[in-house]
């Protein structure tokens, strides 16, 4: 059993995981915020979903843009995550795929407006971009293998084009708050399926 040096690691190990578990808990807040409010919400609508004071957001995030990048990576990473386990607990393939997508579209929701927050570092846009594409499509793209290998989705569909009709649907969200991207969404889905 690990016991505190006088020089107090313990201490300093606990604060640090504090300090990740506050970090988590500002991205999960900021994201479900961006996804309402889009990513000018006010930082303390943020500090106050996730129970902590605006200190403690500015001294993660010390800026608007830093706090929107983190979320976005964030996203990104719990949606590629998501699609292995999606397709060993789901049902079918189509199922694992349908759950996928829907976790696709919140992250499209919450990533708007960040281009606008981004708007002077365009090298760091692209880099944000290219994570995006080396991190989804692969994973998008064994959910599609899995549902056409089950025949439950025609062959031929890529990845990169159902990502981007996907993307194109939940565009009209930003002006219009009575449209429901997963609506049609749903009906692009249900024209993959095999008859």
């Amino acid at each position: 059993m690990p016991s505190a040096s006088q020089s107090g690691d313990l201490p300093a190990r606990s604060g640090r995981a504090d300090a990740l578990r506050n970090r988590q808990t500002l991205l999960d807040a900021a994201a479900a915020v961006f996804v309402t409010s889009g990513v000018d919400a006010p930082i303390g609508e943020i500090a106050a979903r996730a129970g902590v004071g605006l200190g403690t957001v500015y001294r993660h995030f010390p800026n608007r843009a830093d706090l929107v990048v983190a979320v976005y990576r964030h996203q990104v990473d719990a949606c590629a995550e998501a699609g292995p386990s999606l397709l060993a607990d789901a049902g079918s393939p189509l199922a694992a795929l349908r759950q996928w997508v829907d976790l696709f579209v919140d992250f499209l929701v919450t990533k708007h407006g960040l281009a606008n927050a981004m708007q002077s570092d365009s090298s760091g846009f692209d880099a944000l971009h290219t994570y995006f594409l080396d991190r989804l499509v692969p994973v998008c793209a064994q959910l599609l293998d899995a549902a056409e290998g089950a025949g439950e989705i025609r062959p031929g569909v890529h990845a990169c084009e159902l990502m981007r009709g996907v993307g194109n649907l939940c565009i009209g969200r930003d002006s219009d708050p009575h449209y429901d991207p997963r609506r049609l969404v749903e009906l692009l889905l249900r024209g993959l399926e095999s008859r």
